[in-house]
């Protein structure tokens, strides 16, 4: 489950890069895409740092919302993915980002 390379997802996430605070990631994201988008990306990571911190698939769900499945493939992503999740979360932790979210 490679995510190929392409000149559009290049121009995507450099300009995601280009954004500079919450706030312009507000705006961007709420013209890019849906809230429902929006609001499943942000549960995915919820739930990849629950999993991360050794939360059972039952508390992950009860203290977000996902379904199973949903629980189960971030799971896969993290035991199998390319790293992303875990890469993020531990940025997160250093920068203390993470616990705003508590």
């Amino acid at each position: 489950m490679s995510l190929k390379r392409d000149k559009q997802t290049d121009e995507l996430f450099r300009s995601i890069l280009a954004l500079g605070s919450v706030e312009e990631c507000y705006r961007y994201f709420e013209d890019l895409c849906t809230v429902k988008e929006i609001r499943d990306l942000g549960q995915r990571l919820e739930v990849a740092r629950l999993l991360h911190e050794g939360s059972s698939y039952q508390r992950a769900g009860e203290a977000t919302g996902a379904s199973s499945a949903t629980i189960g493939r971030v799971k896969k992503c993290l035991d199998y993915g390319a790293g992303g999740y875990r890469m993020i979360i531990a940025r997160m932790q250093e920068s203390g980002e993470d616990d705003e979210q508590a």
